[in-house]
Formats: C-alpha cells, sequence, structure tokens
C-alpha cells in the first residue's frame, strides 16, 4: 500500500514528506528493500499490546516501540508539483502523472492559513478549498483522457471489461470500475460516450479507487479558524486534518538533537538547558502548538491507513503463552491487515506454503482456537498452525 502527497505549489507538501520521513526508528529487519528517491517511510502509531498484557517491554522486529507505542512503517510518495494544467504536460505534469497511478489513496495538501492561491502565489484570504477542487478537476481530466484514448464504445467486452483493460497498471480494480460504473449514472450500453460521460466516469472512479484525506497544513499560522470549519463543512470532520508540518519538522530535528523529549502521550518535555533564547522560544512555540492541536501529521498518517484505506494491524506469534517467536522476541512483529480480514488472510501475510496448509488459529489472548475463517480485530494477536510450521 502506497499513499501519494500531492497538492499545488507552496502548500508545504515536500516538508510534510519530510515531516513524515524523517523520524529515525530502529527496526532490525528493514521492511521495504528498495525505496525511490521520492518514496519514503513514514511510521503509523498504535498502543503496543505489550502494555495491557503486562510485559515489561517488546522486542520489534519488523517495527519500532518507543514509549509503549508501536511505530509501524508504512510507505509515502511525495508526488511531482500540480498546477492547473498538468493533465496537458504543464508543470511537472508528466511526472505527476506517473506518481499518482502508483497510490492507493491521496493526501491532498492544503494551505489552511489562505496566503497562497491555487497556482502557490501569496495572497491574504485566498479560500483553500479552491485548492481542493483544482486537484480533483486535473485529477479527473487526466483519468477522462485515459479513457477516451482506449474506449470507442460499450460493444464487445462491454463497458467495464473496456475500462479494466484502459486503467490496468494504475491500481483501479474490477470492484472498483463495477461500482464507478454504476455511480456514475453513465449507460454500459451505450453505443459511444460524449467528453461529459467520459469525465462522469472518471470521477466516478477515482472516488472509489484513489480515496482522499485533506491536510489542512500551515495551522501555526494564526487566522484560519474560518477555512477550516469551511473545509469541515464541505468534505466531512472526518476527512480533514489540521496540522502543522514545519512544526513537526521542527520537532524530529530538536528530538534527534537530544534537544526536547517526546512522551508517549505527545507531549514535549524540554531536556537542554541553557539553550539560545531563540532556540528557547522556538521550543515553548512548539510545545505549547502540540499540546494545543495535537500531532496532527501523525494523525494525518494513522487517518491515512488506518481509516481511509481500511486497514488493522494484527500481531502474529509462535508461542501462545510467551507471545514470541521462536527465537523468544515478544510481540516481534505488527502486520497491516484489511478490516474483515481473516486468519487465513494474516497466514498469507507471514507465507504462502503457511497459508496453504494452515489446519487452525489460536487467539493468543484467550488461549481459544479460531477456524481459518474467523474475522481478525485491530490489535489481536495470533498464532497460526499449519502442516508447514507454526508462526
Amino acid at each position: 500500500m502506497l499513499a501519494g502527497i500531492i497538492g499545488a505549489p507552496n502548500k508545504g507538501k515536500s516538508t510534510l514528506f519530510s515531516a513524515l520521513t524523517s523520524t529515525d526508528v530502529q527496526i532490525a529487519d528493514y521492511p521495504f528493500t528498495t525505496i525511490k528517491p521520492n518514496v519514503g517511510i513514514a511510521y503509523i502509531t498504535e498502543k503496543c499490546p505489550h502494555v495491557s498484557l503486562g510485559l515489561r517491554a517488546c522486542n520489534p522486529k519488523n517495527s519500532g516501540c518507543i514509549n509503549g507505542i508501536r511505530q509501524i512503517p508504512v510507505k509515502v510518495i511525495d508526488v511531482a508539483g500540480l498546477i492547473e494544467g498538468a493533465h496537458e504536460g504543464k508543470g511537472m505534469g508528466n511526472q505527476f502523472l506517473n506518481d499518482i497511478a502508483a497510490a492507493d489513496a491521496l493526501i491532498i495538501v492544503v494551505d489552511v492559513s489562505g496566503r497562497t492561491d491555487p497556482m502557490g502565489n501569496p495572497c491574504q484570504n485566498c479560500d483553500p478549498s479552491a485548492d481542493i477542487k483544482m486537484v480533483l478537476e486535473e485529477l479527473a481530466a487526466w483519468l477522462s483522457d485515459i479513457i477516451k484514448r482506449h474506449i470507442k464504445d460499450g460493444s464487445g467486452e462491454g463497458l467495464q471489461g473496456s475500462l479494466a483493460k484502459a486503467l490496468a497498471g494504475l491500481k483501479v480494480s474490477d470492484e472498483s470500475i463495477e461500482k464507478a460504473v454504476k455511480n456514475s449514472g453513465v449507460s454500459a450500453v451505450k453505443s459511444s460516450f460524449t467528453d461529459a460521460d467520459l469525465f462522469s466516469l472518471a470521477k466516478a472512479i477515482l472516488s472509489e479507487s484513489k480515496p482522499f484525506i485533506i491536510a489542512a497544513n500551515k495551522a501555526d499560522i494564526g487566522g484560519h479558524s474560518d477555512n477550516l470549519e469551511r473545509l469541515k463543512k464541505e468534505y466531512g470532520g472526518a476527512n480533514v486534518v489540521a496540522c502543522s508540518a514545519a512544526v513537526s519538522l521542527a520537532v524530529n530535528k530538536a528530538v534527534a538533537q537530544g534537544i526536547i523529549e517526546k512522551g508517549a502521550d505527545g507531549k514535549i518535555a524540554l531536556l537542554k538547558k541553557g539553550i539560545p533564547e531563540e532556540q528557547e522560544r522556538a521550543v515553548s512555540f512548539i510545545k505549547d502548538f502540540i499540546e494545543r492541536n495535537g500531532d496532527g501529521v501523525q494523525t494525518l498518517i494513522n487517518k491515512v491507513y488506518l481509516e481511509v484505506l481500511n486497514n488493522i494491524v494484527v500481531y502474529p506469534v509462535e508461542d501462545e503463552h510467551r507471545f514470541t517467536d521462536h527465537f523468544g522476541n515478544v510481540l516481534p512483529d505488527a502486520i497491516l491487515l484489511k478490516k474483515g480480514g481473516t486468519a487465513l488472510d494474516l497466514a498469507r501475510e507471514i507465507h504462502t506454503e503457511i497459508a496453504e496448509k494452515m489446519l487452525y488459529a489460536i487467539d493468543a489472548r484467550t488461549k481459544m482456537r479460531i477456524a481459518k475463517d474467523h474475522v481478525l480485530n485491530d490489535g489481536d494477536i495470533i498464532k497460526i498452525v499449519s502442516a508447514a510450521g507454526k508462526a
């Protein structure tokens, strides 16, 4: 899974990417072997089960654990900047199109302070919703052009079959296409399609295949409350996250330098004494902002992977009594699984052969045997029993 960070110029997109990917978490088995230059590793967080189990510590291998908070690595891509006309090749349009195809969900970054327009130019009180409309229009126009080049009519293999062929490689499932055709209002039995038909299809396909969340960035700049409320009213409060990428990036740097410490509750504590007055004022501002607003950047990445992409975190073990692998590591792995995923789905994530020869599973918390089709919940600790071995 991959989340794409997109937005118009000067909205803080690259700063957000840096804030998300600059945290240094020690991971024994690095989870992603090949990372492109514009792809980085961010971390979603949740309370580690070792705390509720009353264990002194865990020994994570594919993730990290800091102050009882599990740090689970995920991938994010910094998509090339987007301006009006990008689908026609303007600006970094071509690179934008290549990058966006790989994303499973989108983070649309806007300047909630209203200090920049959709082209990135300075202004006094611009409406950040204009950025979102521009981004969505460009995406729909780009996808509409792709569909137009590949679809002549709905005959032969049918509209859905034609769309599936046209959108191969864009991470658009057959299920998304089926829902999109139904929701677009475009008849699948028409002999030809207008530009308006194709644009409606494109918008519906994007809605199904590239869900988005809005990063209301630059929330540390005053005078943005009206803009934030308008965004929440228009796009839904759950889909808009107020944040400051600049503040989060500053926190990461200060933690790395040993100037401050970030607690499990997200609060900031000053560690170093006698730092320059200017630096102390900056720490005071950061501390106050985090206490009033929380860590919006962390909330953002958690929402993308756990809510927008609809995942849970599950912990496979081999010893259900000690909650360890065969090396004795406590809760070694944290695995992202789609909501509704079963014990068998977890086995598939571990190893194909284990899944093929799976017998049953054990809920390590209750010690009860569960079937292969048992639906798992967030935070479950599961032992897979398989003729191919145990996990």
